[in-house]
């Protein structure tokens, strides 16, 4: 059985390459073979299949980090193998993120790529002294500046989220003088001063320009999606972020899952393991199909299960009993796992399938045979 959308992008193709008659009815006929391979019964436990297709060669991996940041055409740590992997299914917030960021064709040149690194890479006040120091007669703080090009920046910033304190400058340097009632915390107000934003991207540390065939791009350390997406000299559809939550927040539920999809396929790949892609496509659509990012884990699709004894059976079992007892929480026993521990008939394969007897036609049948016997 061939559905409605492989057989739209078969008469797409057919269409697009010319072929008709014989050779598009012979076509066809292998189309149904390939796809009759890949069905499954009706009650195949395909989310245990998958979870195995997965798991069994993650075993296999060289369980290690690579850290490319001595390559000529690297900046950041890549984080690969089944490190990865465990960052992608524990949907994790914190790691080392990064950006490859594409030119559109009329900024595709070293030095227009150079100005935009320029741009992208963040500057704080700490990055645009040369060096600071406390004055503790006059309780203030003195910051000596590379050049006088970001003092007025620097000051506006201070002036904007220190409010109350005494910003002045003269030539290269900015003296900031606190509040009488502040002044006992002098060094912890320089350094929450040294850590202001003042230029470039917030959350992009380090940035280097690289040459990948044709095009020139941008390498960073630290990643923000939206506001790279924002600049107009930038390919949005070709940047790409290793960051899941920033392509949700900005493209969409969608499209992160289509990331966990890719992301997981190349680190599968990268270490030389073929895995079918629909167990990926499974684990994709598990993890958001409520419309929100979910890891595999306690706190994500396994301990929010509906079954209140296949949470138990996961993690925090305790928890889980305790939590269904005191809320009065019963347990429907739809599920796979919670029949297995009670000992009961899965609702899988032949376990989903309910028989039942004519015993009038049974009898019939027995007296036929015993009649058939005695002629």
């Amino acid at each position: 059985m061939i559905t409605q959308n492989v057989m739209k992008k078969f008469e797409e193709y057919c269409s697009k390459s010319g072929i008709d008659g014989k050779e598009k009815a012979r076509k066809l006929k292998k189309l149904e073979e390939v796809m009759n391979r890949y069905l499954y019964e009706p009650g195949e436990a395909i989310g245990i299949i998958a979870a195995q297709s997965l798991s069994e060669p993650a075993t296999q991996m060289t369980m290690r980090s690579y850290t490319l940041a001595s390559q000529s055409d690297r900046l950041s740590k890549v984080t690969q193998g089944l490190p990865r992997l465990i960052e992608i299914f524990d949907a994790r917030k914190t790691f080392e993120k990064n950006m490859t960021i594409f030119m559109k064709s009329s900024h595709n040149t070293k030095e227009k790529a150079k100005e935009v690194a320029a741009k992208i890479k963040e500057m704080t006040i700490a990055d645009a002294i040369k060096s600071d120091s406390m004055d503790l007669i006059d309780m203030k703080i003195e910051l000596e500046l590379e050049s006088a090009v970001h003092r007025d920046d620097i000051k506006k910033v201070i002036e904007k989220y220190m409010k109350g304190c005494e910003v002045t400058s003269r030539d290269n340097k900015v003296y900031v003088k606190p509040k009488e009632e502040d002044q006992k915390d002098l060094r912890k107000i320089r350094n929450k001063i040294l850590s202001f934003h003042v230029a470039g991207i917030k959350g992009i540390s380090n940035v280097l320009v690289v040459k990948e065939g044709e095009d020139w791009i941008v390498q960073t350390v630290g990643s923000n999606l939206e506001k790279v997406f924002k600049m107009e000299e930038v390919d949005v559809s070709r940047t790409v972020t290793n960051d899941l939550y920033q392509v949700y927040e900005v493209l969409g539920v969608e499209a992160a899952r289509n990331m966990i999809f890719m992301e997981t396929k190349d680190t599968l790949e990268e270490q030389g393991l073929d895995v079918d892609d629909r167990y990926l496509h499974l684990l994709a659509d598990t993890m958001t199909f409520d419309g929100t990012i979910k890891s595999i884990g306690r706190y994500g699709v396994s301990g929010k299960k509906y079954s209140v004894l296949a949470r138990a059976n996961f993690e925090e079992t305790k928890k889980h009993l305790v939590n269904a007892s005191f809320y009065g929480q019963s347990d429907e026993m739809m599920g796979i796992i919670e029949n297995v521990m009670v000992g009961q008939v899965a609702p899988v394969g032949t376990g989903m399938v309910n028989l039942s007897i004519d015993m009038q036609k049974m009898r019939e049948s027995i007296k036929k045979g015993k009649d058939a016997e005695k002629q």
